[in-house]
């Protein structure tokens, strides 16, 4: 059914300054720098920088215009900012080709990288970039894009996207259950309701009800849930989630597979052994 992979868990599925140094500096010996890649000591110098009291002179703010943002303001109000929700390097030269021919806009489609994992797709015409942020969800390589518009104020350090739309099939509801305004509670239970899948004909097959939602990525997927009547009906409803990429059937987060589990890697080895 619509490509809908029914989820398999073990878990249960109950709702679940001080100055960084008075003066900055490196520490360098043999050990460091076996241990450490130049990249992770940038890193530790920008975290420390972060970290140090500010001075009067770097206390002084930088006021810029609305007319010196202009421009930009423009070539971002029609974009998207995403991320690819993975554990694993990837070729992001062969994702950027894949995902133009995916979304049929070869030439139209501006792909800048604006952080790590954080991409802007820039587009032409609001028609193509509705048409990408509703016909979703995008998967490449079986990880999962998570996209949403730009908004004003957004920075690589800000920018959230702790969200992934999914849609939902939910089997099992009684008879008189089966409707979309049920389908919009159960969705808003899971997480953000997006959209109700609405059936064309009365006559047509009904299975099951059909919702999009944006699923916290922090939480793990829930099998399914008990629905309840106001006579004291009640019945387990299953929840099977449509073009499903990487997902651990450990700990039932999405993002990584069991080998890149912390919560599997812990018990296994508190119990003296893991098995990847």
């Amino acid at each position: 059914m619509r490509g809908a992979l029914l989820l398999r868990l073990t878990k249960d599925d109950a709702e679940l300054d001080s100055i960084f140094l008075s003066r900055f500096r490196i520490i360098s010996s043999p050990v460091y720098s076996q241990q450490h890649t130049f990249s992770s000591m940038a890193e530790d110098v920008i975290e420390g920088l972060e970290n140090m009291r500010l001075t009067a002179n770097e206390e002084d703010v930088i006021a810029i215009s609305d007319e010196e943002r202009l421009a930009e303001i423009e070539s971002y109000t029609l974009s998207l900012i995403g991320k690819f929700l993975t554990c694993k390097p990837f070729n992001k030269r062969a994702t950027k080709n894949t995902i133009r021919r995916a979304w049929g806009i070869e030439k139209g489609l501006q792909i800048v990288e604006v952080g790590s994992n954080l991409f802007q797709f820039k587009f032409q015409t609001e028609f193509d970039l509705e048409r990408i942020l509703k016909g979703g969800p995008w998967t490449f390589d079986n990880q999962l894009l998570m996209l949403k518009r730009w908004q004003k104020g957004m920075s690589a350090s800000n920018v959230k996207l702790d969200h992934a739309s999914l849609w939902v099939q939910i089997w099992g509801a009684l008879f008189d259950m089966s409707s979309p305004q049920v389908a919009a509670v159960v969705g808003g239970k899971l997480g953000i309701l997006e959209e109700v899948e609405k059936r064309r004909r009365q006559d047509d097959q009904n299975y099951f009800i059909r919702v999009r939602v944006a699923l916290p990525i922090s939480k793990p997927l829930r099998r399914g849930s008990y629905l309840a009547g106001s006579e004291g009906d009640r019945v387990w409803a299953t929840f099977k989630y449509e073009r499903l990429a990487l997902f651990c059937h450990y700990c039932g987060c999405l993002g990584h597979d069991i080998r890149h589990c912390a919560g599997y890697f812990a018990v296994g080895k508190k119990e003296g052994s893991v098995q990847l």
